[in-house]
């Protein structure tokens, strides 16, 4: 007998769930997040939350009076991005508003990362309305997509997308709209289905008896072959199409067969009604596989574009630069920089160009081009390599020492053709699929010519193997494998970007991973968050205040730390830098001060140390220390990969200290862990050992080139919109246990497609039999169709049912 496991959620209700194997019931306690119903797996905070992100937006949305947020939401939403806690630039949403505020009815359409389903559009909408001047907004879940109007001079566009990014939604920019399938085939199914019902209508008479003497015997039938026809060139005409581009393009895919299907069906049927021979007609036949092969098609395009779209684009403003010329500062995109132009660097943005530093100093981070996670101090004079980020509270002046087209950041977000990757095995099932249909399709029409020498008879024969020989495991129940296979990765934070994954993700022996924000966050981990629990209510306010605006990693761990305990929002109040030692705030309460032990007497020559103080008129309050912030399941999951037989190593610019120190930490051999390695060589490693089976998981523009040389690539969303989109698949969350996950839903999605190719050639020999020796007409194909599809169904229920466990 089955037993149970009992969901421990929010409130003491339990859900049950069906366990396989167990043989006695027992009841074992599988707690989940409660924000967003992730299994926390022994890796949550001691309140009942996965992270401290989910434990801030809970109690944002508790606060807010929105808690109805938890009772419409899907079971499993993805978890808190850890990015809500650090600032973003939204100099070009303030722009984006002044523009529109030219207009009388100033309106703005913008792209929104992190909604996952209606309760998330009904939230974004709360929101909104709370907004002072806030007239109506349209949120879209599936374009990602929102489009709202205002009051001119009341609204404030940058706080309302700050309010959102605070309840883990990312504004930017709309950008051009990708050209989607997946609408257009819901249109066509939409009238498709209404002509096959009108198809249907006016056959059934002749199935129920109808003789060819009634009066609108022939009316009816002129009908039938209308909508038909109707049908074939609405809904059919997309895989006629699609099929006769491949056969011009040497290449074979599912729509090959299909086509030949509603051909063959058409063909003859359209003969039959025009000769008067009712045993060649199949206009419902053909009616009603051109929709079921057009929600095949839509459930296997949509999900593809859906986790596109989820997605935001890199922002365009992050193209452009700010320069000063004889004419004073101008706006120009990054290829227009010229060797000795003076770039204005504002706090958050990228350098583009290798350039030398002007300002007396200023910080920067090299995670995203080299791995290094600390941020590092450059003084007036030192060379800003291309690619690093401005850490700084200011902008940054800098002199350009190097055109745009010979940077580092030029060559490695180069624009790149993907190639899509041939499924060889599906090809050679199709080519043998095809060849064999037409083989005994040909064969029927001369064995039964040369057996009765009626020409008429043959044929009847001929179009009964096509009509019978239907491909419906690949053309409905196959993509419908895929799409529960999409949704049951989607509750565990993976999302599919390309339909060509799955073919490739069994071939994978080698997995690569990055080191820094892909095996560990780009800011580094706070060792004992309950130190803030003992400040006051003052002194808590001045550390958020100093930290607050700061984009430092150890001012974004700090203020993750303060927001995840309730800290409330801090007063307006200058916050003084000293580049590479610390910050200083001066308010009612006296002298605050947060930077390395020592540093205001210490002076130039702060001391290197993972320690912060954090002090009050010369007196120590606290001090923080901090560690490199290792993803809370990588030795798990990583031990789980090599269990399944593949090999895991860790590819780094980092220090190769810190990476062999990582990878004991994780588990893996030094010889798995290569540390210091440029972008050239990351993906020279790669093509030395790829045998089309190596992974590629990482983050930064330094993995670009690996990305190109490996087989699949995929992604941890962190915001900056250059991987993602190029990635197989990305993941969302804070853990890795995603990967593995893919490849156990790709299991039993193999091992369902498995028993359907078993049932299609059991199903196809039995039908064409019957065909090819004449036992098949109008009506019993008719009835051998839906009842073919609902048993694929039926294997594709079965084959899949464990798949959410």
């Amino acid at each position: 007998m089955p037993g149970t496991v009992e969901h421990w959620v929010d409130g003491g209700a339990t859900e049950p769930v069906r366990v396989r194997g167990l043989r006695t019931p027992r009841s074992v306690p599988v707690h989940l997040c409660r924000h967003c119903g992730t299994p926390l797996g022994g890796r949550g905070t001691e309140d009942g939350f996965c992270c401290p992100g989910c434990a801030y937006v809970f109690r944002l949305i508790g606060e807010n009076g929105l808690d109805a947020y938890h009772r419409i939401r899907d079971s499993v939403v993805p978890p808190v991005d850890p990015a809500i806690f650090e600032p973003r630039e939204l100099g070009w949403l303030s722009a984006a508003q002044r523009r529109a505020e030219e207009s009388s009815r100033p309106e703005l359409v913008l792209g929104v990362q992190g909604i996952s389903c209606a309760a998330c559009v009904w939230l974004i909408e709360k929101l909104f309305a709370r907004q002072p001047g806030a007239l109506t907004i349209e949120c879209a879940a599936a374009t990602g997509r929102m489009r709202f109007r205002w009051e001119r001079g009341r609204f404030e566009a940058v706080e309302f997308a700050r309010v959102l990014q605070s309840f883990n939604y990312f504004v930017g920019p709309a950008g051009a709209a990708e050209k989607a399938e997946a609408p257009g085939l819901v249109r066509r199914i939409g009238l498709a289905a209404a002509l096959a019902m009108n198809v249907m209508l006016f056959t059934l008479p002749a199935y129920f008896g109808m003789d060819d003497t009634f009066a609108y015997a022939r009316l009816f039938g002129t009908l039938a072959a209308a909508f038909a026809t109707l049908s074939v060139l609405t809904g059919g005409s997309y895989f006629i199409g699609r099929a006769w581009s491949g056969w011009r393009a040497g290449v074979v895919h599912i729509d090959q067969p299909i086509a030949l299907g509603i051909l063959g069906a058409f063909g003859g049927s359209l003969y039959g009604w025009l000769s008067g021979r009712p045993e060649f007609i199949y206009f419902d036949f053909v009616s009603a596989f051109i929709v079921l092969m057009l929600v095949g098609r839509w459930a296997q395009t949509a999900m593809v574009e859906r986790n596109r779209r989820r997605l935001l684009g890199r922002d365009a403003a992050s193209d452009r630069v700010t320069v000063k010329r004889t004419d004073g500062a101008i706006s120009i995109v990054t290829e227009e920089l010229q060797v000795g132009d003076e770039m204005l660097i504002l706090a958050g943005q990228i350098v583009p160009v290798d350039a030398v530093l002007l300002s007396p100093s200023a910080s920067f981070s090299l995670a995203w081009i080299s791995g290094e996670a600390e941020a590092r101090a450059s003084a007036a004079g030192s060379v800003v390599p291309s690619g690093a980020r401005n850490l700084s509270a200011g902008q940054a002046r800098l002199r350009v020492i190097q055109p745009w087209n010979q940077s580092l950041l030029a060559r490695l977000l180069k624009p790149t053709e993907r190639i899509a990757h041939r499924a060889l095995g599906l090809e050679r099932i199709i080519q043998a699929y095809l060849f064999g249909t037409l083989l005994v399709a040909v064969a029927a029409g001369v064995v039964g010519w040369w057996k009765t020498g009626d020409a008429v008879r043959a044929g009847a024969a001929v179009t009964a193997v096509l009509v019978v020989s239907c491909p419906c495991a690949l053309g409905l129940a196959f993509p419908l494998a895929d799409e529960i296979a999409g949704l049951a990765l989607r509750r565990a934070g993976v999302f599919v970007r390309e339909a060509d994954l799955w073919g490739r993700l069994r071939r994978i022996r080698r997995i690569v991973f990055d080191k820094t924000g892909t095996l560990t966050f780009d800011q580094p981990e706070l060792v004992a968050p309950e130190s803030l629990v003992h400040l006051a209510e003052t002194e808590a306010s001045a550390l958020h205040r100093l930290v607050r605006d700061n984009l430092h990693p150890v001012a974004c761990a700090l203020r993750a730390a303060l927001l995840a305990r309730g800290c409330p929002e801090p007063a307006e109040e200058m916050v003084r830098e000293e580049t590479g030692c610390g910050v200083t705030l001066q308010n009612d309460f006296g002298t605050w001060s947060l930077g390395r032990p020592g540093w205001k007497s210490a002076g130039a020559s702060c001391p290197e140390t993972a320690d912060v103080e954090f002090v009050h008129d010369g007196r120590v309050v606290a001090r923080f220390s901090f560690r490199e912030a290792v993803r809370a399941d990588a030795r798990e999951e990583i031990a789980a990969l090599i269990g399944a037989g593949r090999n895991v190593f860790i590819l780094s610019g980092d220090r190769p200290d810190k990476v062999r120190a990582l990878a004991e930490n994780l588990g893996l051999p030094p010889s798995s862990a290569r540390g210091a390695m440029s972008p050239d060589d990351k993906a020279a490693w790669i093509r030395g050992g790829d045998r089309q089976d190596t992974m590629m998981v990482g983050d930064g523009a330094n993995d670009t080139l690996a990305f190109e040389a490996a087989f699949v690539r995929g992604a941890p969303v962190v915001h900056r919109g250059v991987l993602d989109e190029r990635a197989d698949f990305y993941l969302v969350g804070n853990g890795l246990d995603g990967i593995r996950r893919l490849f156990e839903v790709d299991r039993l999605r193999l091992r369902t497609h498995r028993w359907l190719l078993a049932f299609s050639i059991t199903y196809n020999l039995f039908a064409v039999g019957l065909a090819a020796t004449g036992h098949v007409n109008p009506l019993v194909a008719a009835v051998l169709m839906p009842v073919s599809s609902l048993v694929t169904l039926g294997i594709v229920a079965m084959g899949m049912r464990d798949v959410n466990r």
